[in-house]
């Protein structure tokens, strides 16, 4: 028997922008979690596309990450999950009662060379691992 959809985990990664930090972590969970975890990424102010050196950074590691769209945060997609990472975000990230929060303090790959990207971005690998494992172990 498959577990139904509703009972999947939902994470919901928030940066001011959503260009650049949730959305590589968006897509590392992807990649990590398979089907196992709802993914979903947003903005308090999201800009018009992806950072192009967060794609290309995710690109060498064999992620695409060109098709996502930065979105912005709204009420609904946040109730909606039961983990919320901030990266960043300060008091431009609103609270919501009763979900779990982390706030992952990762330097921001705005403006950034690749080379300083990357090693935010393994950062990011890393703690999503983490979050894989609590989210879903043994999967």
């Amino acid at each position: 028997m498959n577990a139904m959809t509703d009972s999947k985990p939902s994470v919901l990664f928030v940066c001011v922008h959503n260009a650049g930090r949730s959305q590589m972590a968006a897509g590392w969970l992807r990649h990590l979690a398979g089907d196992q975890v709802l993914v979903r990424s947003a903005g308090s102010a999201p800009t018009e596309q992806i950072n192009p050196v967060a794609v290309e950074a995710m690109r060498e590691v064999g992620i695409d990450i060109t098709g996502n769209i930065p979105t912005l945060l709204d009420h609904d997609t946040a109730y909606a999950s039961d983990v919320i990472v901030t990266m960043g975000c300060g008091d431009a990230c609103p609270v919501f009662p009763g979900k779990r929060y982390e706030d992952w303090k990762l330097d921001d790959p705005a403006g950034q060379g690749i080379e300083s990207v990357r090693p935010i971005r393994d950062e990011i690998r890393t703690r999503v691992a983490q979050l894989v494992d609590e989210l879903a172990p043994g999967r």
